[in-house]
């Protein structure tokens, strides 16, 4: 029975393991906030050894709401993480030279567990920065919570809080998905040949990145605004989304407010995933493409754009037949 790795998989490991020595040094995560007030954005940059970003602006925002401030030294992880990753990169380097299959399958189940562990204590210190607030504080709302996102958006109040690996949390997940294709090659072996490790690593990434895009979410009448006019949420009947390729929405309670912001440019046109529209029948979110639109005075919108949105021929025919309007389809507003 052959105990050695393949030349491909020394290799593979070597490179993991250098590269996890970068991740000492680059941010790992990274936290953006944004909102009216700030327009070019807020950054939290959490590297292995400290919290960086615009950390002393974010501590006075969070005293308004009774969040605890933000210190390096009150986190033990910032003083055992280098250590963690460190001696990981050693060891990869080591079963590189020992050259063991055994050596190497604990291995990438070392890395599965520092991943797993990790994310399990950043969801634990981001549930108790979010929940656990000062009773004292000068900004109260019953019920609310103010806990980012593990991975993706999510809207805090008047802030958008958008949560992501950074440089050094994609060179992390880079070596996990080599260290993962690796593992399977080695395991199948004498079936497989080495050209399968080729065909797993484009779809593991492929999967990876599309496991992070998310769609639309529904609106929360009466606490949601307009990302463009600013205003609450308040007809059910009407509104849409555009979410971005990195995950984020932007909410429009209007036809008018969605066509002036594309048209401003924000959302960037590049960075926009999709565009959904609300059902006026009441039925689930429309994509912009698959929708079928009406323009009567009838309906009066929010914003007076007087477009409502319906999922197929059928239905909107029906309401062409109650009320006076123009059929429309989005390449004929959005050109």
């Amino acid at each position: 029975m052959n105990r050695k790795l393949s030349s491909i998989t020394r290799i593979t490991a070597f490179i993991g393991s250098c590269a996890m020595f970068l991740v000492l040094y680059l941010p790992i995560w990274r936290i953006e906030l944004s909102a009216p007030q700030y327009p070019e954005g807020l950054v939290l940059k959490i590297y292995a050894y400290a919290i960086g970003g615009d950390v002393d602006i974010v501590n006075g925002l969070n005293h308004y709401i009774g969040m605890h401030t933000l210190h390096t030294r009150d986190f033990v992880e910032f003083i055992v993480l280098p250590y963690i990753i460190g001696g990981f990169a050693v060891i990869g380097l080591l079963v590189t030279l020992l050259n063991r299959k055994g050596l190497f399958y604990a291995w990438v189940a070392l890395f599965l567990l520092i991943a797993f562990t990790s994310m399990i204590d950043f969801y634990r210190w981001e549930y108790n920065y979010g929940h656990n607030l000062d009773p004292a504080a000068p900004i109260q709302v019953p019920g609310m919570a103010y806990q980012p996102p593990l991975l993706g958006y999510r809207q805090l109040l008047n802030f958008g809080a958008y949560s992501v690996p950074d440089s050094g949390g994609w060179v992390f997940i880079g070596v996990g998905v080599l260290l993962a294709a690796e593992a399977f090659y080695e395991l199948r072996r004498r079936s497989a040949a080495p050209v399968s490790t080729l065909i797993l690593l484009p779809l593991a990434a492929s999967m990876g990145f599309t496991g992070c895009q998310n769609g639309p979410q529904p609106i929360r009448y009466g606490q949601d605004n307009c990302a463009f006019c600013k205003m609450a949420f308040t007809d059910k009947r009407f509104g849409a989304e555009v979410c971005t390729r990195k995950g984020k929405l932007y909410k429009y309670d209007d036809f008018h407010c969605l066509l002036a912001a594309l048209q401003a440019d924000d959302p960037a046109q590049k960075d926009i995933a999709g565009i959904y529209f609300v059902d006026f029948t009441g039925g689930p979110w429309i994509a912009a493409e698959k929708g079928f639109l009406i323009r009567s005075d009838v309906f009066r919108t929010p914003m007076n754009g007087n477009i409502a949105a319906f999922p197929n021929e059928q239905s909107r025919t029906q309401c062409l037949q109650d009320c006076k309007g123009q059929a429309l389809t989005w390449k004929d507003l959005y050109k």
